[in-house]
């Protein structure tokens, strides 16, 4: 089988400075890049940091995301970026897709999980915990954002684990890593195994699965 190597940011963004995370992110692109990543993921709500006052900050504008749309055509790569987007008169948490395959940028709920496949175009966005989510069968690994402090660490790694075991399919997460939320990125393969986990500190967690089964590498961000 093709090798295929995957990525989550862990990350600290810069809360209401759109363009200064725009930035940030392309760094972490270029270093998934280097590393011949064809997914990276990077925590809830990135592009714009969180709110501490629950409310959610206005979502960029189309245009302002043109060089992330750019990049994962540039590297071939599919990217999913936190974000905050307006739903039938509602403000609530979102990812952005930038796909090589896809024109333009896709926009859904945030979920709890993206399921995505080596060499398909197929993405699909659900909850882990809606009984009987129809996987495609093409599906190999589900991406998970999030933004959790460490009491909140431990029950979510432990329903991921699950997850993967039940259904058979690898899971990737991605965290902040900043102030309370630092840490806790991580990989499990198909068998529910941790294959790396991420302490503090702005990094990317890469998954790189062969024919000898999933490898993880810590690569801080320079």
């Amino acid at each position: 089988m093709l090798t295929w190597t995957i990525a989550a940011a862990q990350y600290a963004p810069r809360k209401g400075d759109i363009a200064e995370n725009i930035t940030h992110h392309l760094r972490f692109i270029d270093v998934a890049a280097e590393q011949a990543c064809k997914v990276l993921i990077f925590p809830e709500l990135s592009l714009t940091g969180p709110d501490d006052e629950q409310t959610l900050p206005a979502p960029p504008d189309d245009s302002q995301l043109l060089p992330l749309s750019e990049a994962a055509q540039r590297h071939q790569m599919t990217i999913i970026a936190g974000l905050p987007m307006d739903n039938d008169g509602k403000r609530i948490k979102g990812i952005v897709i930038f796909a090589p395959h896809t024109p333009g940028l896709i926009k859904q709920h945030q979920g709890q999980g993206t399921c995505l496949a080596p060499e398909s175009d197929q993405i699909s966005v659900f909850e882990l915990n809606h009984e009987g989510c129809e996987l495609s069968p093409q599906a190999s690994v589900l991406a998970t954002v999030s933004s959790m402090a460490e009491p909140q660490q431990q029950r979510t790694s432990q329903r991921l684990q699950r997850f993967a075991h039940k259904y058979a399919i690898a899971v990737l997460k991605s965290n902040y890593a900043s102030g309370t939320f630092s840490g806790g990125s991580a990989l499990w393969d198909e068998n529910g195994q941790l294959i790396v986990r991420a302490d503090g500190g702005e990094l990317l967690l890469t998954g790189r699965k062969s024919a000898q089964g999933w490898q993880g590498e810590i690569i801080p961000l320079r």
